[in-house]
Parts: C-alpha cells; structure tokens; sequence
C-alpha cells in the first residue's frame, strides 16, 4: 500500500475570502473522486484552522500501488479538481510512501 500526501499552499495575493471559496470547492471535488476512481483506498482534504501556519490545504490518500498513484495523478477527473486550484496555487509539496 501507498499513502499520498500533498500539501498546497495559496497564493498569498489572494483574499481569505477567495481562498477558502477555492479551498472548499477543491476539498469537495476530491473528496467525490473515490466515486469515480475505484481504485483510490482512501482519501481526504484538510483544510488548515491555523492562520500562524504557511501552508493551506493538505491532502491524504491511499493507494495499493505507485502505479495507482500514477494513474490517479492523469485521470481525467483528477485534473479537473485541480483546476480548481491551479490559478490560485503557489507551491506543493508531495510525498508517496510504502506502509
């Protein structure tokens, strides 16, 4: 099994209002892909409280395999979710690891 983590973090230009409308439409459309991509395990969208804290959403999954989390990457409903963000995103950082 893979675990999939991302973290974002937004455009710092953009307003608290903006973001949390970008971070609450993005966290949905993730949240309905497992719906769509059967051999996601499981998946999450955390959205940070912490104001004090650079980075704004985090993102955690499951997959059995590196090839899934591939897959998963291209598919087609993947990238229109992260559209969402595309235009207001700064920085990601990304982690895969075995467990």
């Amino acid at each position: 099994m893979v675990k999939h983590i991302v973290i974002f973090k937004l455009r710092d230009e953009i307003t608290q209002e903006e973001k949390l409308d970008i971070m609450n439409r993005f966290k949905v459309a993730i949240e309905s892909l497992p719906a769509k991509i059967p051999f996601i395990r499981k998946i999450e969208v955390g959205l940070n409280i912490n104001p004090a804290e650079t980075w704004n959403i985090a993102l955690y999954s499951e997959f059995d395999s590196l090839e899934d989390v591939k897959a998963y990457a291209t598919h087609p409903e993947h990238v229109a979710a992260g559209k969402i963000i595309a235009d207001a995103k700064e920085n990601r950082a990304c982690v895969d690891y075995e467990f």
